[in-house]
């Protein structure tokens, strides 16, 4: 990354830059109504149950399913809080949102690929609007540095702890060659321990992502290379040999300015059962990042695809 500053000043302003938007993002969120566990106990209480069943057909016809719910989910909450802007198919029918079904969802969706299990609360509604100039902000990408990614989750009210457990979604992800091209012919060598694996694992990457831009820009590659369907910490440990594909997810370990990341990175691939706990964590309080305005204008859509008429 370049900055015009002096390196030696790097750190501290970092560091102020990075409490000003904690204390911000503190304050957006304080006023954000309560969740509960058992808010639809007496409306619809088999919603689990549906989902559950729904979330099993579609993982086990095909895993990669698993990933783009929690990918879903992710995206929607970031944008403008978890209020299903982003459309899915609806369950109980103006009664359960959309965005606590989609924060179901993914919870099941990780559960049914090996990954941990946490209680969702519920109660959210459903915005009737959405903001493409928000997701293109909010969002981190693929190519960013390592400390505006911390200053979104930061923005969010999701601490660096946060950011490194709610990484290790991408063990099950899949990412497109245009996401990673600049990483395989860039960086890749630099970090990676160059073993045979590894090795064999990028002349595989540029076969199928050419530098030549445009060409192969929808081919895709598993993110976690050694088990792309299992969730589990390999993630972090091809992290700690600098095989990340995503710039974004190298950055966690490599950055000279990721101390503390670098430690969470090393944390998670000793320790699975630390980072599953983490993980179901940090779930929780992302799913907790709600849309105050939907609590007060938003719905419950009868179809997810479209707001009520």
């Amino acid at each position: 990354m370049a900055f015009p500053l002096h390196e030696s000043k790097l750190p501290i302003l970092a560091f102020a830059m990075l409490v000003f938007i904690s204390i911000l993002s503190r304050s957006l969120h304080a006023s954000d109504p309560p969740l509960t566990l058992d808010y639809y106990a007496s409306t619809c209480p088999n919603v689990l149950e549906i989902v559950k069943k729904e979330m099993e057909c579609e993982v086990l016809s095909d895993p990669r399913n698993a990933a783009l719910i929690v990918r879903l989910h992710f995206h929607d909450c970031f944008v403008q809080g978890c209020d299903g802007s982003n459309k899915i198919e609806s369950e109980c029918p103006g009664i359960v949102s959309c965005a606590d079904l989609l924060t179901i969802a993914a919870r099941d969706a990780v559960i049914l690929v090996g990954g941990p299990y946490w209680d969702v609360p519920l109660g959210r509604k459903d915005s009737k609007t959405a903001s493409f100039e928000l997701a293109a902000s909010n969002l981190p990408t693929a190519d960013e540095g390592l400390l505006p990614i911390i200053s979104k989750f930061l923005y969010q009210g999701l601490s660096v702890t946060d950011l490194v457990a709610l990484s290790g979604a991408h063990t099950i992800g899949m990412a497109r060659c245009e996401n990673f091209r600049a990483r395989i012919y860039g960086d890749f060598k630099t970090t990676s321990e160059r073993s045979p694996m590894s090795e064999t694992h990028l002349k595989n990457l540029k076969s199928m992502c050419p530098a030549a831009g445009g060409a192969g820009d929808n081919n895709v590659s598993a993110m976690d290379y050694i088990t792309p369907n299992l969730f589990d910490n390999s993630f972090y440990q091809l992290l700690l040999k600098g095989d990340g594909l995503l710039n974004s997810d190298q950055e966690l370990y490599s950055s000279l300015l990721g101390v503390n990341t670098k430690n969470l990175v090393i944390k998670y691939a000793h320790d699975p059962l630390a980072f599953f706990q983490q993980f179901s964590d940090s779930m929780v309080k992302m799913g907790n990042i709600t849309n105050p305005d939907s609590f007060v204008n938003g719905e419950v859509r009868t179809n997810c695809r479209f707001v009520n008429t």
